[in-house]
């Protein structure tokens, strides 16, 4: 099994005949993700990827057309938000946003549109989504993984490749690898991704990726404590961040209190997590963890 996505998932590309869309897309058809669909406005009755797949003018014309479930957006920040809500009011499932940049207001808004009307939404500013030999949403390289059993959880895109090459190099495998994004306002949270894994059959052990700011490693870690009968391996970037100062992402900004990386890796510790000190220990705590 997997979550979110797998080889049954019919993707539409917002932005197919874009070159980040026409890049991206090419890649993720050649890993053999079932792409049926693109959308451009005003390209509708085109081909893309050389004549392998039809674009439509709107996602609801691409859904009525090939029953369309998932969609991945390669949109430019000021139309990406309006993007996530088309797909998400044509009915589309699961939305993946890979933009970064999209304002922080615009995101308020989506947020409340998508959780009202049930989509799921992964993103913004991340690299995707993949189940291993099956689907590949996104940036993130396929060849760096390996089909196994443990799910991967990271707000960091490079930490994410970093965390599959640990566990490759350790002989463990994934299921599903996710990364959420580092934005102040997101869709699916750690929290939720751990449910999924939790009630996926075939995934073992998950490792969870987070960083400085904001309280969402927190929230997952005590959902983690009280529910998960699997094996948590955790590791927090941002250990040497000052206070005060954005790192990297719009969301890491330490304001005091429990959001810097000392105070939660304590707490993932209290709540039974396999705590990283740094990344290079992932692949042997979750080998160890699994032992156990």
């Amino acid at each position: 099994m997997s979550i979110l996505v797998n080889k049954d998932s019919k993707v539409v590309v917002q932005g197919i005949t874009g070159s980040e869309g026409t890049f991206h897309a090419t890649q993720m058809l050649a890993y053999g993700t079932n792409i049926v669909a693109g959308v451009t406005p005003g390209k509708g009755g085109q081909t893309a990827l050389d004549g392998k797949v039809p674009v439509f003018n709107s996602v609801e014309d691409a859904k009525k057309e090939t029953g369309a479930d998932v969609s991945i957006i390669f949109v430019p920040p000021p139309f990406a938000a309006e993007s996530v809500l088309e797909a998400s009011d044509a009915g589309i499932e699961t939305v993946v946003c890979i933009t970064e940049g999209i304002p922080v207001q615009d995101m308020i808004t989506v947020k409340k549109v998508v959780d009202a009307n049930g989509t799921r939404l992964v993103g913004p500013n991340c690299p995707g989504i993949i189940t291993v030999d099956e689907c590949k949403l996104g940036i993130m390289p396929g060849f760096i993984t390996k089909k196994g059993s443990i799910g991967v959880v990271s707000k960091s895109g490079t930490l994410t490749y970093e965390a599959i090459g640990q566990l490759v190099d350790v002989g463990l495998g994934q299921t599903t690898a996710i990364g959420i994004g580092g934005d102040p306002i997101i869709g699916t949270t750690m929290r939720d991704l751990l449910e999924m894994f939790e009630n996926d059959s075939e995934t073992e052990g998950v490792v969870i990726i987070g960083e400085i700011g904001g309280q969402m490693e927190i929230e997952a870690a005590y959902w983690a404590r009280d529910n998960m009968s699997k094996p948590v391996v955790g590791f927090i970037a941002g250990q040497t961040a000052p206070p005060g100062r954005r790192m990297g992402h719009a969301g890491a900004i330490v304001s005091g209190g429990d959001d810097t990386a000392e105070a939660k890796m304590r707490i993932l510790k209290e709540c039974g997590i396999d705590v990283c000190e740094s990344v290079a220990e992932i692949g042997d705590k979750m080998l160890n963890a699994l032992k156990k």
